[in-house]
């Protein structure tokens, strides 16, 4: 009789565990390991999430065990609550041609996919450097699907608008410009090469193969333009540049942000007419303070602000690095902010931070949480 009673108790435990589990959405746990349907921890690093009939699918770098080069490719992940992902697998796998510029061993980061209704066309972008040689070629690339999942086609890769200096540089400037001779400048990091740095010396150094493009971002505002946003100049000043039609080129329209102020990792949003950039400093896989930039404008002027973080470690983004703001959809004003803990001694236990961004008479601000779950945009 005692076997039986257990038994039933056992029967009733499993059949209220699942509308338990209906009371509310998971946690989110930043800095834990992510389990993917498989058990695996998830591995789509310095990634971005597109939102796509009623699925996020969440894009990012296969980090192997022992090297930050890429030796699988760009994964995908997707899910329809934000904690619960399906490994939908490589949505962009390197190659075993060695005349490829996505041959295994060359470094793929920061992938992020839009959506271009016009086409019906998923497009990747990408910041992407040559197997064997190091961080010096400075390229992105693009790769195009018709399904979200992949996979994706790879189309080519460059430095973006050669031959065109920025649309609002004065006259003014741009006769500044003429005169500034790299020559003169073989001295790094002086006040006197700074200064030649904002005035765009670099700038005119990259004039006829196009402009370096490092970390990256990319960004589709109301009236569906497009724009890359990048780390340029040796990773000394972020460029913003428009995107054609079709998102798969640039059009040659571009300005400079913070020229020769050191910033990565850009990631961005837009509330109430305003567009919100969170940047890091340069500081290699080490976490440094986040910066944060405000405009009214795509082309700017662009305000900087205090670090946005609030909490333990908010003098190094809680120890990560920012890499995405993802917008929830059918939530108001409800934002994520996306970061990475990375891990360069194992890159495949790299981490994530996951914070909701709140705002203070309208500025943005992200609160340290142990644990958090998207009810908390409900409860504003």
């Amino acid at each position: 009789m005692r076997h039986i009673l257990l038994l039933l108790v056992c029967l009733l435990y499993a059949g209220l565990t699942p509308s338990v589990a209906d009371n509310g959405p998971e946690p989110i746990r930043s800095g834990e390991i992510w389990p993917d349907n498989n058990g695996v921890h998830i591995n789509a690093h310095g990634g971005g999430i597109l939102y796509h009939k009623g699925r996020y699918y969440w894009y990012g770098e296969n980090k192997c065990d022992t090297t930050s080069s890429a030796m699988v490719g760009i994964m995908c992940y997707s899910s329809d609550n934000l904690t619960d992902w399906k490994n939908e697998g490589v949505a962009l796998p390197v190659t075993d041609d060695e005349g490829s510029d996505i041959v295994r061993g060359c470094v793929m980061e920061r992938p992020k996919v839009i959506y271009n209704g016009r086409n019906r066309t998923f497009v990747m972008w990408f910041h992407l450097e040559l197997k064997g040689k190091g961080y010096s070629a400075a390229r992105a690339a693009c790769a195009v699907s018709k399904s979200p999942t992949g996979p994706f086609r790879y189309v080519g890769s460059l430095r973006p608008n050669a031959g065109r200096l920025p649309f609002d540089m004065t006259d003014a400037q741009k006769a500044v410009l003429d005169t500034l001779r790299a020559e003169n400048y073989a001295e790094w990091w002086t006040p006197q090469w700074y200064d030649a740095i904002e005035k765009g010396l670099f700038v005119k150094r990259d004039l006829p193969g196009g402009q370096m493009s490092r970390d990256m971002q990319l960004f589709v505002d109301d009236d569906g333009k497009a724009y890359h946003i990048y780390s340029s100049e040796d990773n000394l000043t972020l460029h913003i540049a428009e995107l054609s039609d079709d998102y798969l080129s640039h059009t040659g329209r571009y300005v400079r942000l913070a020229p020769a102020g050191h910033n990565e990792a850009p990631a961005i949003f837009k509330k109430d007419g305003v567009y919100w950039l969170i940047t890091s400093g340069c500081t290699g896989w080490a976490p440094n303070k986040a910066r944060m930039f405000s405009a009214k404008s795509i082309w700017g002027p662009w305000t900087s602000h205090p670090s946005p973080c609030r909490g333990p470690k908010e003098e190094i983004t809680f120890g990560g690095q920012g890499t995405y703001v993802l917008k929830i959809h059918g939530r108001e004003d409800a934002f994520i902010f996306m970061a990475d803990i990375w891990r360069p001694e194992k890159p495949s236990d790299a981490r994530y931070i996951w914070l909701p961004i709140q705002f203070r008479d309208g500025v943005p601000f992200i609160e340290w949480m142990d644990s958090w779950t998207l009810d908390f945009f409900d409860r504003r």
